[in-house]
């Protein structure tokens, strides 16, 4: 993939500014704690930056389909960058008020550019072949699943020498160079707006103009419903682990399950690029969301915690794929001038799920024994499998 024309260069550049994304909670979280001196506060600002960031996700992208990522990725990063500035600043002193955090980590989750949705729509021109673009947007998944993997190991080694407000200085850094470095590629002169867009097909062949949630077809409103109970899959595995870790008192176990649970996200990615699949990407989807759920279901039966990390170990198989094939499904069903906005809803599906479930798993674990709580977060995304599996196979007869 790396080997098509100003593909590594366009890549490279996408992923040095998504580093940041990587960085910046963590970052955050230290800072603003380090400041107020409450974690109460911190989780509050973290919340609100993480909220604003995904809900106006689509927005945001839509302004790029709309005006083109040179006119619109270069002030956006700049005035993120500049907000985190401010924030890496206000909180390098003690005694920073929680309101004023609070208000500047809105403002920067405002702002915050879609690299990744920008990336991909980069790669539907870059790659042409559809086999190839699955190759594409495989390797983009398993890229952005390291960085966020990365990223915080980074900030863990950055805060041994400097305080974690700086850890926000280099976020901005980041996504500043990234975004610039991003919009400098030639791949970005082909970037396809509304008003140079061709006449797509007819809405009957399933291809949308307008990408919204509700009235981008049954395809898209697919690849939404599932990439979200994905996300909240990953969302309550991460906080259940570490109440399976409590109570067998084996706290080494998190970091090894989620490891693990990235590991094999990885290695499902790369393995799922390079088949070259017959089977419909509606059909592929749900059979991997159906795959994931059951494993996190299995997970919670596990009598140890090294038979969880095995479990997590395959669990983490089907994460790449499923998110890859719900890209590849908005990508399908949009038409050229909004592939960005359509890669964003999926974008926003996922981490809005993640948030939601960490809230809700919150509320279960202690009151339920563990392996029901497995079960209970585990049911969406096998409820969603399930739905999308009965609506591809009504629509076969019809694509036939």
């Amino acid at each position: 993939m790396l080997r098509i024309r100003h593909a590594c260069r366009t890549f490279g550049a996408a992923l040095l500014g998504r580093l940041s994304y990587g960085m910046v909670s963590l970052s955050l979280v230290l800072a603003v704690k380090e400041a107020t001196g409450s974690y109460a506060v911190s989780g509050t600002v973290m919340a609100l930056f993480g909220l604003t960031s995904v809900f106006l996700s689509p927005a945001r992208a839509g302004l790029v389909d709309r005006y083109g990522p040179r006119r619109v990725l270069p002030p956006m990063a700049a005035v993120y960058a500049l907000l985190l500035t401010v924030l890496a600043f206000a909180t390098s002193w003690p005694g920073a008020s929680g309101i004023l955090l609070g208000g500047l980590a809105v403002s920067a989750g405002a702002c915050t550019p879609p690299l990744g949705p920008v990336m991909r729509t980069l790669w539907s021109g870059l790659v042409p072949d559809r086999r190839l673009l699955q190759r594409a947007y495989s390797l983009d998944a398993v890229a952005e699943e390291l960085l966020f993997v990365t990223g915080p190991l980074l900030v863990g080694l950055l805060v041994q020498v400097a305080a974690p407000s700086v850890g926000l200085a280099v976020s901005a850094a980041l996504v500043l160079t990234g975004s610039l470095a991003l919009i400098s590629s030639p791949a970005v002169r082909g970037w396809v707006g509304p008003e140079k867009a061709p006449a797509g097909p007819a809405p009957s062949e399933g291809l949308v103009s307008d990408v919204q949630p509700l009235r981008g077809g049954p395809g898209l409103r697919q690849a939404i419903v599932v990439a979200a109970a994905v996300g909240m899959c990953l969302g309550a595995f991460d906080l259940l682990v570490i109440a399976f870790a409590d109570e067998h008192q084996y706290p080494e176990a998190v970091a090894w399950a989620l490891a693990a649970l990235s590991g094999g996200s990885a290695i499902g990615g790369l393995v799922y690029g390079a088949v070259p699949w017959r089977a419909p990407s509606r059909l592929r989807l749900a059979f991997l969301a159906a795959g994931m759920g059951l494993t996190l279901a299995m997970t919670g039966l596990s009598p140890h915690p090294y038979v969880l990390i095995g479990w997590a170990a395959l669990g983490g198989l089907f994460v790449a794929p499923a998110i890859t094939t719900a890209y590849l499904i908005a990508d399908e069903c949009a038409g050229p001038a909004t592939r960005t906005k359509a890669g964003a809803w999926v974008n926003t599906g996922v981490n809005a799920g993640s948030s939601g479930a960490t809230a809700a798993t919150g509320l279960l674990v202690g009151r339920f024994p563990l392996p029901l709580c497995f079960a209970l977060a585990a049911t969406p995304v096998v409820l969603s499998a399930a739905t999308a599996l009965h609506r591809s196979r009504r629509l076969a007869p019809e694509t036939a």
